[in-house]
């Protein structure tokens, strides 16, 4: 793909990479027409200049931001699920063979797409998943702590307000 200018593609595909994303562009029958692979801001220029298409990427972490500067471009962005693309992978997988089966997932009338959230969906979303995990990691420590209280005879009700409430006294008793 030239740096600079773009071939007129009815789809783009996008294999999103750390530092490197392969594209490739395909023609109304699905032929691809265009292949490349760029650093970050080398693809938005490219995309930029681009005339407004479909681009499909795979659900991955960096996929709602890239969606949501695509979508300020003007292009129709599709997210797919990584299961959904699989089947479409004609050979060795690698960045721009992906890339090409992503661009002909996105084609398909029945696939299904993953919502692009905006920022502060991801935000909230971002918060939730950050709580459960701390929440799960304190129930792991007080059941921990409570089979160890067990083996020395001690048993304590379940619950984290419980645990709480026992834990400061429980040792006072103990230490005394």
């Amino acid at each position: 793909m030239s740096r600079i200018t773009p071939k007129n593609c009815a789809v783009f595909g996008i294999d999103i990479g750390k530092k490197i994303f392969h594209v490739v562009g395909l023609d109304a029958e699905g032929r691809p027409i265009q292949k490349g692979k760029f650093r970050r801001d080398t693809l938005l220029q490219i995309f930029d200049r681009a005339e407004l298409t479909v681009v499909g990427m795979e659900a991955c972490p960096e996929s709602q931001s890239l969606a949501r500067t695509l979508q300020e471009m003007g292009h129709k962005v599709r997210i797919i699920p990584a299961q959904f693309v699989k089947p479409y992978v004609k050979s060795n997988k690698n960045g721009i063979i992906d890339a090409e089966a992503i661009a002909e997932a996105a084609t398909r009338p029945t696939m299904r797409f993953v919502g692009i959230k905006t920022a502060s969906q991801v935000d909230l979303q971002m918060m939730h998943r950050v709580r459960s995990r701390l929440v799960a990691s304190r129930t792991i420590l007080i059941r921990q702590m409570r089979s160890y209280c067990l083996e020395h005879g001690i048993a304590i009700r379940q619950g984290a307000g419980v645990f709480k409430s026992t834990w400061p006294g429980f040792w006072r008793k103990r230490m005394i």
